[in-house]
């Protein structure tokens, strides 16, 4: 075996679900200055990093920005408030009940050396190049400055990668697209076929998975609703786009019409959710994203 964090064994998820009705209990607390993960995990198992391979774990990266065009409100839940412009704080949706969650997860389910605590962080910061994965959630109404759209670039192009997710309908698609190609005037998202190697690398998927928010899935379950409504109709169709760059290694995933989060969020909250979202799609999506990412 070569670097440990490039190497993964998988061990069967469903070895999970007793654990699961401990995870994801964690609500949003107020507070100002740096983001702070909740002092007792809320139950989230921890682990000891071998002090010899402190610096060959993966961490788990969220990326703290503003919104704009009108945004306003926080996020569905989450630290709202931190967020900046627009009073927003949408960056923070299901921080940190999913980032801690998805950690230990990956951790547990698989070889790769995790660190268990996520942090968050601005793309105008420094530090942001000792981390190969960073995360962006509801980016339907985010705005880049243009110290951050040179900053994201140049995070991509040396070898970074980036995850979008959970955020539904045509406006909201449309904004994020605007502001991703002020980073990329001439690279343009595309389709990401089921045969590429995202959904392929680890969990062979039949799919692209969708993943509705827990009181969505609850709501329509007799119906077999997995989407949100947005734009005042059903998004139903779930895209998995990409961007590449010119060697096409994949350096950008964008989750349109889903809502992994949720999935890593919820788990412990309804064993019907864990186990037909959670287990099924949220999990395995994100931890092939995570393995491409480390390994491409």
């Amino acid at each position: 075996m070569t670097r440990t964090r490039r190497t993964l064994a998988l061990i069967p998820l469903a070895l999970a679900i007793a654990a699961g009705a401990s995870l994801g209990q964690m609500r949003f607390r107020r507070g100002g200055g740096p983001v702070p993960l909740p002092e007792d995990r809320a139950g989230v198992p921890s682990w000891k990093v071998d002090e010899k391979f402190k610096g060959d774990v993966f961490t788990f990266v969220r990326v703290q920005y503003d919104d704009g065009h009108g945004a306003g409100g926080g996020g569905r839940r989450g630290y709202r408030g931190y967020g900046g412009g627009g009073g927003g704080g949408r960056w923070a949706t299901d921080f940190p009940d999913s980032d801690l969650n998805f950690s230990y997860r990956l951790q547990q389910l698989t070889a790769l050396k995790v660190n268990p605590d996520p942090i968050t962080l601005r793309l105008t910061d420094e530090k942001l190049f000792d981390y190969p994965f960073i995360y962006i959630i509801e980016p339907g109404h985010l705005l880049f400055s243009e110290d951050e759209v040179v900053g994201l670039r140049r995070y991509l192009l040396n070898g970074g990668f980036l995850m979008v997710d959970d955020f539904w309908g045509d406006d909201e698609y449309a904004n994020f697209h605007r502001e991703i190609r002020r980073v990329f005037p001439d690279r343009e998202p595309a389709e990401l076929p089921l045969d590429h190697p995202v959904f392929q690398c680890v969990y062979r998927l039949k799919e692209r998975p969708q993943v509705p928010s827990i009181g969505v899935a609850q709501y329509g379950r007799a119906q077999g609703i997995t989407w949100e409504y947005r734009d005042g109709s059903p998004t139903s169709i779930v895209h998995y786009q990409g961007i590449s760059d010119d060697k096409g290694r994949l350096m950008v995933i964008i989750c349109h019409n889903t809502d992994l989060g949720d999935g890593w969020e919820r788990e412990g909250e309804d064993p019907w959710y864990f186990k037909e979202f959670s287990e099924k799609k949220a999990y395995p999506m994100g931890i092939n994203i995570v393995t491409y990412a480390m390994t491409h």
